[in-house]
């Protein structure tokens, strides 16, 4: 019980299950609590009660699992992550399971390697195999019996791992040193052969062995000239029969046929003999300016205002943009 390191005020958790005989665990326990005294606890958890006891943080300095004469425990990650928050940071864990001396990926029982892996993944620290022993007859058959594996390349492995000597979760003030550091009062030197050779100077200038050029010399006259409009348009603008501006236009085609369909409307626009009177034309419907039949044949040059009344005549008449006053007649033809 000595290779333990089990002394006197000690809290010792023993964990064990069904496979784990009364009498081997009755008799370990009271040899624990020998070894603890009055001043120590020993405590006995059922590996399958582990995770719903109410154990606090750190309430153990050494944890013995699968110990017990005759047990044949398999630890999970869960029960492994929950023996390392129950242990004090400093405290130990000793664990006996079968392994396979064989990979076996489909089997359920780990190898010693994967054990061991398994306890570093929980959060212990200085992980290592203590010794191992093969299985006797009797405890072939508990395996056989509570595990139900059946293998001839079984071993018994007994691991330690301790915990780290601070908790899970806990966190410090990192002291971080953030002073200037002092510039250098003295300049690091220059190589003259290089300060030399980046260094251009006015007599460098005058020198005929320089080769300068002028940038007014790398432009043709040509370069000068401003470029024609045209020459800019893509190749497809505009092409063919019918005249049409791309979808994104940036040649100015676009703007060029919109100013020649603005003409067009303003050229067709039918207007009178005297040219300051507007003609237009309105759907049957729409009503017309009191005075004037509809009538199918309109004839601009002979139209004349004489039907309007004075008021009327105010009504439709319309100063223009060059000052003139010009009068807005619109028509109902049909």
């Amino acid at each position: 019980m000595a290779d333990f390191g089990i002394s006197a005020g000690q809290f010792v958790a023993v964990v064990w299950d069904k496979s784990s005989p009364v009498e081997a665990l009755k008799g370990l326990v009271d040899k624990l609590q020998a070894l603890t005294g009055n001043e120590g606890r020993v405590s006995v958890e059922n590996i399958n009660q582990l995770l719903q006891s109410a154990h606090k943080e750190s309430s153990f300095d050494i944890i013995l699992s699968g110990l017990v004469p005759g047990s044949t425990i398999l630890h999970s990650a869960e029960i492994l992550a929950e023996i390392a928050r129950i242990l004090r940071p400093g405290g130990c864990l000793f664990l006996k399971e079968p392994v396979e001396t064989a990979v076996d990926n489909n089997s359920k029982v780990k190898t010693a390697s994967k054990l061991c892996s398994a306890l570093t993944l929980s959060g212990l620290v200085e992980v290592k195999e203590l010794q191992r022993e093969p299985l006797t007859p009797e405890e072939v058959q508990s395996v056989r019996e509570h595990l139900g594996h059946e293998s001839d390349n079984l071993l018994f492995v007994q691991i330690t791992g301790k915990k780290p000597n601070f908790e899970v979760g806990s966190s410090r003030q990192l002291k971080l040193s953030i002073t200037k550091k002092s510039s250098p009062s003295v300049k690091p030197a220059v190589d003259p052969a290089a300060a030399k050779l980046w260094t251009l100077s006015a007599n460098d200038m005058e020198d005929d062995s320089m080769d300068l050029i002028d940038s007014d010399e790398l432009l043709d006259p040509e370069d000068l000239k401003k470029p024609d409009p045209a020459s800019l348009r893509a190749a497809s603008c505009g092409e063919g029969k019918k005249r049409k501006a791309c979808k994104n236009c940036t040649c100015g085609l676009a703007e060029e046929l919109e100013k020649e369909k603005s003409r067009e409307q303003m050229s067709s626009q039918p207007k009178s003999a005297c040219g300051n009177v507007n003609i237009r034309i309105i759907p049957q419907h729409s009503q017309t300016p009191r005075g004037i039949r509809p009538s199918s044949k309109l004839n601009t040059d002979k139209l004349h205002l004489k039907y309007f009344s004075n008021r009327r005549m105010r009504e439709h008449t319309n100063v223009g943009s060059n000052g003139e006053r010009g009068c807005l007649l619109r028509v109902r033809v049909g």
